[in-house]
Parts: structure tokens; C-alpha cells; sequence
């Protein structure tokens, strides 16, 4: 039996404390299920917002940028291009996945915390490009991962609005 000590430890690092081998993660928030639940989200956000069942327009083209885009210390889940008949503009997309709107949605999950992370991510992200239209999009992915397709998606453009203290000379919202 390990001691208080180890058994602590181990506790703080989310191990079972009496597994063989460094212990095995328990079922908390960031485990490796959580992990899988959440690049299935992106994956089908970035399906829907590619694919025909999108509202826009037909003549509204749509390309990626990036994918999990790291910018600092932040991260930006997806970077898009949509270029149409106005002309090119560059879309951040925060997605949320749940697997029941139980406890709020996705968008409501949006705190002053990561609405701040966010607007840090693309205004350094937009520093390094030519003055260029953008906005900052939420897409909420509900279903399970395990059970293959999603049982909803909902896209909220413009959701983000870029902070203040993160506008400067070069960059148009």
C-alpha cells in the first residue's frame, strides 16, 4: 500500500495511486476520453462548416487555414477562409462540444476567461498578416463520439467580439 505521501501525489496528478506501471487516469474533466470527445467536435464542426448543409450562399467558398492552431501560449480550433462575391474575410471557430445541452450549451461555456485567451490568440494571429476583414465564430457540437454523428450542430457567427485592448492600427474587425 503506498503512502499518504505517494497516495497525494498521485491524486494531484489524476492517477490511481495503486495501478502497476504509473497508474492509469481516472474518468475527470481532461482525461483521454474527454480528449477523443473533443477532436471529434472540431472534426465534424469543420465537416458542417464545409459541407452542403451550410445556409450561405452556393457562390461562398470555404478553405482551411489551420487546424488547432497554436499562437503563444493559446489555441485556435479553426482557421478558415471564406471568400465571396465581397471578398475574402478570415474566421476564427471556438468549438464546444457537449454531450448534452444538460448544463448549459457550448456558447454559454464562453467565460470572460476564454473569451480573453481567445481575442489574445487572434489578435497575435492577425498581427502577422496584412490588414485583412475577420471575425470570431462559436460552433457547438452535441452528440457523442462513440456513437458516430452528431445529434446537432449550431454555428454562431460574430459570436466573439475581439477585446478592446487587443485592437490596433492594422487590424479591421
Amino acid at each position: 500500500m503506498p503512502s499518504l505521501l505517494a497516495r497525494l501525489a498521485a491524486r494531484l496528478r489524476g492517477r490511481s495511486p495503486d495501478a502497476e506501471g504509473g497508474g492509469k487516469a481516472q474518468g475527470r474533466r481532461g482525461g483521454p476520453a474527454s480528449a477523443r470527445q473533443g477532436l471529434w467536435g472540431e472534426r465534424e464542426a469543420e465537416r458542417f462548416l464545409l459541407g452542403p448543409e451550410r445556409g450561405d450562399a452556393p457562390a461562398c467558398r470555404v478553405r482551411v487555414l489551420g487546424r488547432r492552431v497554436r499562437v503563444g501560449r493559446d489555441e485556435i480550433d479553426l482557421v478558415l477562409e471564406e471568400r465571396d462575391a465581397r471578398g475574402r474575410e478570415i474566421v476564427f471557430v471556438e468549438v464546444k462540444t457537449r454531450s448534452s445541452d444538460l448544463f448549459g450549451g457550448g456558447l454559454a461555456a464562453m467565460d470572460r476567461r476564454k473569451r480573453h485567451a481567445l481575442c489574445r490568440a487572434v489578435a497575435r494571429y492577425m498581427g502577422k498578416m496584412p490588414p485583412t476583414p475577420f471575425r470570431i465564430d462559436v460552433v457547438e457540437v452535441f452528440g457523442d463520439a462513440s456513437r458516430g454523428a452528431p445529434d446537432r450542430v449550431l454555428h454562431f457567427r460574430n459570436a466573439v467580439p475581439l477585446e478592446t485592448r487587443f485592437v490596433h492600427q492594422g487590424l479591421r474587425r
